[in-house]
């Protein structure tokens, strides 16, 4: 089986022989993945496979020891966050990562940084292009907002929401980057059948409205079927299986790293 993900789409991102070393750790070794424009990729496998790791790379918070990575044909192995994130990349985090004290609108609009060309100081003085800006900002703010149905709560604190509220917040964050690669660590951990259903929704909208190309990593297995183009699996830091989700779930490989046994037909 081939790295690339099929035969639509360009490439957006591109690993090549990718390794990260903490100390005497192996956390990624020698990982080839491409992610084509447009569709959802998966990264999938046991706790401690080196997931996070690969999105904490592709986002620059961590450089890769080994390899390369590949952003619209733009090497951003080296890359600072700040400048990764101009180029068009956003994420949510594990943890969720959002400013408590804050309301939602202002979260949101903390996404838009990146976007801004007035400057600090404009900004502060607030006359002028800052103003103009800000209100050009905000409408695009307040259309995320809308989407993700939390307008009633826009003036509320983050930090006065339920737990899969928050999560929703943490997207529109990352939406308001406007990115054309959105990497979602686990969006959907430790929500309710229902929360899961509602960002399964928003997740494929942005997709598939909006056009954004996502990559996620998630435990839910029936959400990663159900909703992925292709799916990488990983295990101890390697690419043991990749393909459809039809093609990985009967892999042995795969069954083996989640039930220890290549007894069972699939991975449920």
């Amino acid at each position: 089986m081939t790295d690339t993900a099929g035969s639509g789409g360009s490439v957006k991102l591109k690993l090549d022989g990718v390794a990260k070393n903490f100390g005497g750790v192996r956390a990624v070794s020698g990982v080839s993945a491409e992610v084509k424009e447009g569709e959802i990729f998966s990264i999938i496998g046991p706790n401690g496979a080196g997931k996070t790791t690969i999105l904490n790379m592709t986002s620059g918070f961590y450089h890769p020891d080994e390899g390369s990575i590949n952003f619209e044909g733009t090497d951003i192995s080296q890359t600072l966050p700040s400048k990764i994130a101009s180029l068009g990349i956003s994420r949510t985090f594990q943890n969720i990562a959002l400013f408590r004290g804050l309301t939602v609108l202002e979260n949101l609009m903390l996404g838009r940084h990146v976007l801004m060309k007035t400057g600090v100081l404009a900004a502060f003085a607030y006359w002028g292009p800052a103003q103009r800006e800000e209100v050009e900002h905000r409408e695009r703010v307040e259309e995320i907002i809308d989407f993700l149905k939390l307008t009633d709560l826009r003036k509320t604190p983050a930090g006065a929401l339920a737990y899969g509220l928050q999560k929703r917040v943490e997207l529109g964050r990352a939406l308001a980057s406007e990115p054309r690669l959105l990497l979602l660590d686990e969006p959907m951990a430790g929500m309710n059948q229902e929360e899961k259903e509602d960002m399964v929704r928003y997740v494929l909208d942005v997709n598939q409205e909006w056009g954004t190309t996502i990559a996620l990593i998630e435990h839910d297995m029936g959400v990663v079927m159900d909703i992925s183009d292709h799916v990488m699996v990983m295990d101890m830091g390697e690419r043991i299986s990749f393909g459809t989700p039809d093609e990985v779930r009967g892999d042995p490989r795969v069954i083996e790293a989640y039930l220890g046994t290549t007894d069972h037909k699939e991975v449920a």
